[in-house]
């Protein structure tokens, strides 16, 4: 995951996502370094915008169901129409996220 978080916050930075510019930004936040993970993360970035990928993740969180409330169990069993539903938004979901597996290597 802190390649991950390196890689963004180069993004965010304007700075260009390299190997190097990864392992400086680890190293200096006191990571130990596993060059392997830092190569397949560039190499899985090279395919992937994070802008459009940013833009995307919201969505996909809303898609997300919340979890019942403490005293809400009863809530939980939904009628067979909330069942099909969330089915229908289990599938968009995993459709989205697949997407995103690039940049998580």
């Amino acid at each position: 995951m802190e390649n991950i978080y390196a890689a963004m916050l180069l993004h965010k930075a304007g700075k260009e996502i390299t190997e190097e510019s990864v392992t400086n930004v680890l190293t200096a936040a006191g990571i130990t370094v596993d060059t392997i993970q830092v190569k397949a993360l560039i190499a899985s970035l090279s395919e992937v915008n994070i802008d459009e990928a940013i833009k995307a993740a919201p969505t996909m969180m809303a898609a997300v169901p919340a979890a019942p409330a403490a005293g809400d169990e009863a809530k939980v069993a939904a009628p067979v129409d909330d069942k099909k539903k969330a089915e229908d938004d289990k599938a968009k979901e995993e459709a989205a996220l697949e997407g995103l597996g690039a940049l998580f290597g």
